[in-house]
């Protein structure tokens, strides 16, 4: 038995499952994973949500109990979502606690509607973290124009973020500076530093979905040779960016008074084309103090046949810019896809809430107690 998973551990990534269900809390397969996979955090998303709530009857009892009281959809389903990643959060205090609070943690996401709100981003995110009332939370908010404000304002207030949907370079600078921003904010306000983490969520395999379906538009042999090259090549540069701002004078000042680093996290992680190796966004994104969160098919994957060779990302920054500046050469606009790609992922997260918000009516609707 190969353990690629203990080695992926050993060689600096923190290992998380992209998925929660409450199944997956009361079987004790939670704590199956984070005691034989290497698993050290958890994140959720309304789609993972979604899925969630839609299948089997394990929420049963709770909706049955809001029901009875009558609560809005809205108020269920944050009721339903806080519990859960409660409950997560607990099976992985150990961890939190064996790793100084970097890992152990459990991700819950604002409310997708607000994407484009920053005040409304900032009180959200603040309910959450009092609703679910665990030192191991993450709140993710979105790389959303309007978001990097609010992720600089909730950092200020001492609560750790998980920044997400992040697809392009300058939009990841731009979080980087928000969460110094933040950390300064915080400083100012006499809090701990040392007691907010934060992790920036740089998603992968959706870059090269968009860029693979334009080469095959263009359909050359050169188009053909770059296929499955993008999404590595805009994660590698990424870490080069984390590389340069957090060995930066700015960022000297805030680490000298307790601050944590904002680890890059690999997210959409699972490959998408069945012509890609199942694990190539794990083994070709390896390097010291990253995160990634994989859906379990990808965690088992990668425990069966995953090839760990060491660092796979420090020394390609070269090939990546020039893999990177071959699209642009053949009319595939970097701007454009990463645009696209950060609207489609607002979307999908605000059609999935709104799913989740029609599955729970209908779903308190059937467990509602007749009058009397």
């Amino acid at each position: 038995m190969t353990d690629a998973l203990k080695r992926l551990s050993e060689e600096g990534v923190a290992i998380w499952l992209d998925d929660l269900s409450r199944k997956r809390i009361t079987s004790g397969n939670l704590a199956e994973l984070i005691d034989q996979q290497h698993v050290v955090g958890v994140t959720t998303n309304p789609t993972i949500f979604q899925k969630a709530i839609s299948q089997g009857d394990g929420y049963d009892q709770q909706l049955s109990d809001l029901a009875a009281r009558k609560v809005t959809v809205e108020e269920a389903i944050r009721m339903i979502t806080t519990a859960d990643v409660r409950d997560a959060a607990d099976i992985l205090r150990p961890v939190f606690d064996a790793t100084g609070g970097q890992d152990g943690r459990v991700s819950i996401e604002v409310d997708p509607r607000l994407a484009h709100h920053t005040k409304a981003t900032v009180a959200e995110a603040k309910q959450l973290a009092w609703l679910v009332d665990r030192p191991n939370t993450l709140i993710k908010i979105p790389a959303t124009q309007a978001g990097l404000p609010a992720i600089a304002e909730v950092i200020g207030l001492g609560i750790s973020v998980n920044v997400t949907l992040i697809f392009s370079l300058e939009r990841y600078r731009a979080v980087m500076d928000a969460y110094l921003t933040g950390l300064e904010k915080a400083k100012e306000r006499g809090l701990d530093l040392s007691g907010i983490h934060s992790v920036a969520s740089f998603f992968v395999s959706r870059v090269d979905t968009e860029i693979d379906k334009r080469l095959a538009d263009i359909g050359t042999d050169e188009a053909e040779a770059l296929r499955g090259k993008a999404a590595l090549a805009n994660a590698r540069l990424a870490y080069q960016a984390y590389e340069e701002v957090f060995s930066s004078d700015r960022w000297a000042a805030l680490e000298k008074a307790g601050a944590n680093k904002q680890r890059p996290l690999w997210a959409s992680t699972g490959v998408k084309d069945p012509a890609y190796p199942d694990t190539l966004y794990v083994t070709e994104l390896v390097a010291p103090n990253t995160v990634n969160t994989m859906p379990e098919a990808t965690l088992e994957a990668t425990d069966d046949h995953g090839e760990i060779t060491g660092d796979t990302i420090s020394g390609a920054y070269e090939q990546a810019r020039a893999d990177l500046d071959a699209l642009e050469r053949l009319g595939i606009s970097y701007d454009d896809v990463v645009q696209v790609l950060e609207d489609e992922g607002v979307d999908k997260f605000e059609a999935s809430w709104n799913d989740l918000l029609k599955s729970t009516q209908a779903e308190l609707e059937r467990l509602a107690p007749s009058e009397g």
